[in-house]
């Protein structure tokens, strides 16, 4: 069979097998990590905490750290403190000159722009920490258990609870440097897919012990969710091909250039960016609040926490959708960049049929960029909401994460980037890819 030649021909490939051994070593690290409780708890005294994670914004921010949220792990503030803080430098890199600058100094930029993520990200993690351990201190005590939360407790947990999510950090960015890549990405698909096989099961029987459906209703389920997952490949893979001519060129005795080439314009080439930032965002106005905010307080920020806490609410889903659009555009324009393209073109002797080299050429590709982006982020955004409508038909509220939504978004984008490193490395050793029709397509192409 092709697949298990495949496989052979990926075993032997010593570089290839290197970095998926380390990449699953990185990633038994960090679910091993996810289930040790901080210390001076008792596990048993967590299942208010989990109760309080089984619904609405907080399921998912759970999900985000492989269920290290719910368990009160060393892991349990996850990835997304460091999400937020790229976002904010990035920000930053559009309006601050002097980021502005470091993002045009190549490699030394970058790692000065690292270098400040890090930082900011400790400075969210200080303020997260204490908003954490508060609403933990409240649920086990409603749970009638007793947990020791004074100034001591509350100052070393806060440092084991920003260690553990620095560590986080690092294990994405040597699964980036030393596995198969897209390091933090594939820390959340991990805590994503632990989840996947519990909710299957707990919607079977749920459709099996209701008279809502039955098993035809869940089948009906898995055909809606095989076609909402085929939407979203369509929407990762899906491109715009502009022909590009190179003039000949005659160097020595060698003759360049003369045939047609296409340049692939992606539909969506921010891919699953925009749904981590703008979901990292909805966060802020519970951990300002702090996670525990109840249905009796009163204020702006307790008000915001309940109002954006609510996934299945109306400005909940609307205010998703329009930064989940805008952030599309944001992060499409700082990745793509038709000037630049244009630039190479013209130094290569290449020219878009019917457009000037130069300034013309580039507002021409910015042109088309726009018009692709515009439908790919508005159909980003309706699949970012579908788990919403999704439990309006009665979908238990932890397989409704499926359908669509943060999960099945940034589960496809990251297997396509994974298959594509995979079969990179096995065209380069002249063997065949994962797909017979062609290249697997992902963020990068």
């Amino acid at each position: 069979m092709k697949l298990i030649q495949t496989i052979k021909n990926i075993w032997k490939i010593e570089d290839l097998r290197k970095r998926l051994i380390i990449t699953f070593m990185f990633i038994v690290i960090y679910r091993f990590g996810c289930h040790v409780v901080l210390p001076g708890l008792n596990p048993s005294d967590l299942d208010a905490m989990r109760k309080f994670t089984s619904g609405g914004l907080m399921q998912l921010l759970d999900m985000f750290s492989g269920g290290a949220f719910s368990q009160a792990s060393i892991f349990a503030l996850g990835i997304m403190p460091y999400i937020t803080a790229s976002i904010v430098i990035q920000l930053l890199g559009m309006v601050v000159p002097s980021f502005q600058k470091m993002q045009r100094e190549g490699e030394s930029g970058r790692m000065k722009l690292n270098q400040y993520t890090r930082y900011l990200t400790v400075i969210i993690l200080l303020v997260q920490a204490p908003a954490y351990l508060v609403n933990l201190k409240y649920q086990v005590m409603q749970a009638g258990g007793t947990v020791d939360m004074g100034f001591w407790p509350m100052f070393y947990l806060t440092i084991v609870l920003t260690a553990g999510a620095m560590f986080i950090m690092w294990l994405g960015e040597k699964i980036t440097d030393k596995g198969i890549g897209n390091g933090i990405s594939m820390i959340i698909l991990v805590g994503i897919i632990a989840r996947f096989p519990g909710a299957l099961v707990q919607e079977f029987t749920s459709r099996l012990t209701t008279a809502q459906g039955g098993l035809v209703m869940f089948l009906v389920e898995i055909i809606i969710l095989f076609a909402v997952t085929a939407g979203a490949v369509m929407l990762t893979q899906g491109t715009r091909k502009v022909p590009v001519q190179y003039a000949k060129r005659i160097v020595g005795n060698k003759q360049y250039g003369g045939a047609r080439q296409y340049i692939p314009l992606k539909v969506n080439a921010a891919n699953v960016m925009p749904i981590i930032f703008a979901q990292a965002l909805m966060f802020i106005p519970i951990t300002l609040a702090g996670f525990g905010a109840s249905q009796n307080e009163s204020g702006f920020l307790a008000s915001m926490a309940r109002t954006f806490g609510n996934m299945d609410g109306f400005w909940y889903n609307l205010v998703y959708f329009i930064l989940i659009v805008a952030f599309t555009y944001f992060y499409t324009a700082i990745t793509v960049r038709p000037t630049q393209m244009a630039e190479e073109m013209k130094k290569n002797s290449g020219f878009i049929p019917g457009i000037k080299p130069g300034k013309k050429t580039a507002d021409y590709l910015d042109s088309i960029m726009s018009r692709i982006t515009l439908p790919g982020s508005l159909f980003l955004g309706i699949v970012a909401i579908m788990p919403a409508f999704a439990r309006q038909f009665g979908v238990n509220q932890n397989f409704a994460q499926f359908f669509g939504g943060t999960s099945l978004l940034i589960t496809v984008g990251v297997v396509l980037d994974t298959l594509q490193q995979i079969e990179t490395h096995l065209m380069m050793h002249h063997y065949d890819g994962l797909m017979k029709s062609g290249k697997v397509k992902g963020r990068t192409q």
